[in-house]
């Protein structure tokens, strides 16, 4: 496994002799394929523990998948549901042994990257972020998103708070913040939180009046005014959510991988109607 730099690691973790912070392997794994450094093309798989109490997942990139799983699910069991790094870790079958009857299963997302465009210590810091890193794939400034440093487009939402948004990233993310726009008549949001391996996690919905006019992508990259410049900010948004999908990319996130969540007790409600995870009907 590749080295990650001092500057890329979530600074909570401290240990007590003074050594640098652990990050979690899976957000080590992320890191290093936000920066070009993806896993072997192996057809493999391998396991890590999961990040935040009763939740796993699997990710996968191409050629290799990686299963964030409670140590009482056995390789043995793994290896028994033909688990495989070419599609196998996503087999429908295998999520539903693992989540049980009474289980919650997310949506199917692919997993994107970028970087915040935001000044040293804005808003998006915090315990949930990663420090600045060097140039690479992600690092591009998003579109439209103005120089790096020129300071968030977007402020404190506290009202947004009973959106079901960000009633769903609470359960399934830490440390969530809510922004939106100065404007109090407008109701489009992102969520910034600690996500996916315990790394800056993006989340957002647009009003629907506005979809279709490209306002997803500016809304994202306002978000990203928020979080300092060169800092890793990942997202999750299913495939069939396009509009969602084509404003990341137009952003200026780029695809890793896919993700897909899973807990063996429901959390509770969901965000929309098929429980998925991602960005919602949130693009464009």
């Amino acid at each position: 496994m590749h080295p990650v730099p001092q500057e890329d690691r979530p600074p909570e973790g401290h240990r007590p002799d003074g050594a640098a912070p652990l990050m979690h392997p899976l957000a080590v794994l992320i890191t290093d394929a936000a920066a070009g450094r993806f896993p072997p093309v192996d057809g493999g798989w391998q396991r890590v523990p999961p990040w935040r109490p009763g939740l796993e997942g699997i990710v996968a990139f191409t050629g290799h998948a990686v299963l964030a799983l409670a140590a009482d699910v056995t390789d043995e069991r793994l290896a028994g549901f033909g688990v495989n790094g070419l599609g196998g870790a996503h087999d429908p079958r295998l999520i539903a042994a693992l989540a049980g009857p009474d289980g919650w299963i997310a949506s199917l997302d692919v997993l994107l990257a970028g970087r915040g465009t935001g000044q040293p210590g804005a808003a998006g810091a915090g315990p949930a972020g990663v420090g600045p890193a060097s140039a690479d794939p992600a690092g591009a400034g998003p579109a439209g998103a103005g120089p790096a440093g020129a300071g968030p487009r977007l402020v404190d939402r506290p009202d947004l708070a009973a959106h079901p948004r960000v009633q769903f990233a609470a359960q399934i993310r830490d440390q969530p913040r809510i922004l939106g726009y100065p404007d109090l008549r407008r109701s489009a949001l992102a969520v910034v939180s600690r996500g996916l391996g315990g790394l800056t996690e993006l989340s957002f919905e647009l009003e629907p009046q506005r979809r279709g006019t490209g306002s997803g992508a500016t809304l994202i990259s306002d978000a990203l005014s928020t979080i300092p410049a060169g800092q890793l900010v990942i997202a999750a948004i299913a495939p069939g959510n396009a509009a969602s999908l084509r404003a990341a990319l137009t952003a200026g996130l780029v695809p890793l991988g896919s993700t897909q969540l899973f807990r063996r007790r429901h959390p509770g409600p969901k965000a929309d109607g098929h429980g998925g995870q991602a960005a919602g009907p949130a693009g464009e």
